[in-house]
């Protein structure tokens, strides 16, 4: 987390450094201070709002059931293996829940370390033993206990601010150019009609490019999540287990869940074309980076 609020401090010290520069040299005349600030609230308000109703958005999206009071052994063996997990981590109890699908999947979520949430998926009950099981729950606890939800939500808020913060100057500037050379003879409020059109198509333009680039940085950062999550369920129930789960999940089918949702899962979807937009890495790489280090404890 120190890291985390490192690298959101910098960047939005560049975004204040960069509009104080604007202003001085007088690039921008606009109101930088407002734009800042509302590049702020749209950025970090989707993200902000998105992760309070995580919980609530995530139940309704995967049709789960919240095991308020466990039916059977089964579901008295998953509550009981997660608040010992979570008993070791140092974490409150989080909701448990059930969801239909067949693929083998699970996924943490909540606003907080102490308020959150692990569903499991049918498909992950019906085709994976009791240790593999065991290890997919370490991983989501490692996720809590990591404060990923809260981290990547952080970070896309950064992100999504200066998509707006920079789609936002570009665009006024290249409008602006564009008005005065071709729209210089129209009267003040026409020209002001299309200079608002223009800069409108290419702000939104814009927003596309640069959100494309965003969600390569957020993807690095998810993909980096995976393996901290696999290491910290390889310290909760030895490697050995999670690589058995890893291995199961390569015979999963091909994940169902919402895209709202597959970030958040174990497994992530396997048909981009291009790993920079992958939320997962490639299981064989998590498989190999647990037997890497795997070894290197058996020889210390």
């Amino acid at each position: 987390m120190i890291r985390t609020a490192v690298f959101i401090t910098t960047n939005l010290m560049i975004m204040l450094l960069i509009g104080f520069f604007l202003v001085i040299t007088g690039m921008y005349s606009h109101n930088v201070a407002k734009m800042m600030f509302s590049a702020c609230c749209i950025g970090f308000g989707g993200s902000f709002a998105s992760l309070f109703l995580s919980q609530w958005i995530a139940i309704r999206s995967v049709n789960g059931r919240i095991i308020e009071k466990p039916s059977n052994e089964y579901e008295h063996w998953l509550v009981n293996t997660i608040q010992n997990q979570v008993n070791m981590v140092g974490v409150k109890m989080p909701k448990v829940v059930i969801y239909p699908a067949n693929d083998i999947n699970a996924f943490a979520t909540g606003s907080k370390r102490n308020q959150s949430l692990v569903a499991v998926s049918s498909g992950l009950l019906q085709n994976m033993n009791n240790s593999e099981v065991e290890a997919v729950l370490a991983h989501e606890i490692s996720h809590i206990d990591n404060g990923d939800m809260v981290m990547m939500t952080l970070i896309q808020g950064v992100l999504n601010t200066f998509v707006v913060f920079f789609a936002s100057i570009i665009a006024t500037v290249i409008s602006t150019i564009i008005a005065n050379i071709f729209f210089s003879n129209i009267k003040n409020h026409e020209n002001n009609k299309h200079l608002t059109a223009l800069n409108s198509t290419i702000s939104s333009a814009l927003m596309n490019i640069l959100g494309t680039f965003a969600s390569i940085v957020a993807m690095w950062f998810s993909r980096r999540r995976e393996f901290h999550a696999d290491a910290g369920a390889a310290k909760l129930v030895g490697a050995e287990k999670m690589i058995a789960a890893l291995e199961r999940l390569k015979t999963s089918k091909e994940p169902n869940e919402p895209n709202n949702i597959i970030t958040f899962c174990i497994h992530g979807k396997r048909n981009s074309w291009f790993e920079l937009f992958m939320s997962h890495p490639p299981l064989d790489q998590r498989i190999d980076a647990l037997r890497k280090q795997y070894f290197k404890s058996t020889i210390k």
